[in-house]
């Protein structure tokens, strides 16, 4: 069904609402999927905080215009679906890896991060980046190395003097 000029503005309108604050964008091709497969993986997106949508190229290209991903738009060709990370970097990335394992039609074919953009093959990269909570809990461990290893280097004199009171006690028992 086509759109009016009034649906098409709102559909850029939210495109660019969302291109603007998103951290990541996954293009893929999703020709040769069925209705169902994509309402799954619409919920799915939904769970993982990523926004997913389906729109003509040309409304695409107009809502990327001066944010990071406007150097998709001369790569944006054919069918594309588009998943915008909102809440994690990685989120679109692992969705479509995901969900491609089980459905083969899904292919990504671009992916942009930091306004940089990437072939499809770098979905993977994507992919791995860690969650909020896994990023904040391995800073955690590296800024807590350093005062546990300090609380050993301190502790450490006291042990040996203790260490060695305690060899003196058995030695003059003996």
């Amino acid at each position: 069904m086509a759109l009016n000029l009034a649906q098409k503005k709102e559909v850029v309108a939210e495109l660019a609402n969302v291109a603007a604050s998103a951290h990541s964008l996954v293009a893929a091709e999703y020709l040769g999927l069925t209705v169902e497969q994509l309402t799954e993986l619409r919920k799915k997106a939904r769970e993982s905080g990523v926004f997913l949508r389906v729109a003509k190229n040309t409304l695409v290209r107009r809502a990327v215009e001066g944010t990071d991903y406007e150097g998709t738009s001369d790569q944006l060709v054919g069918p594309l679906l588009f998943a915008f990370s909102v809440e994690d970097p990685g989120a679109a990335g692992r969705l479509v890896k995901e969900f491609a394992k089980a459905n083969d039609k899904l292919k990504a074919k671009i992916v942009a991060i930091g306004g940089k953009v990437y072939p499809g093959s770098h979905l993977e990269v994507l992919a791995s980046l860690p969650t909020r909570d896994e990023a904040l809990s391995m800073l955690l461990s590296v800024l807590s190395q350093p005062a546990t290893q300090l609380v050993r280097l301190l502790s450490e004199p006291a042990s040996q003097v203790t260490r060695v009171i305690n060899q003196a006690g058995q030695q003059k028992a003996a």
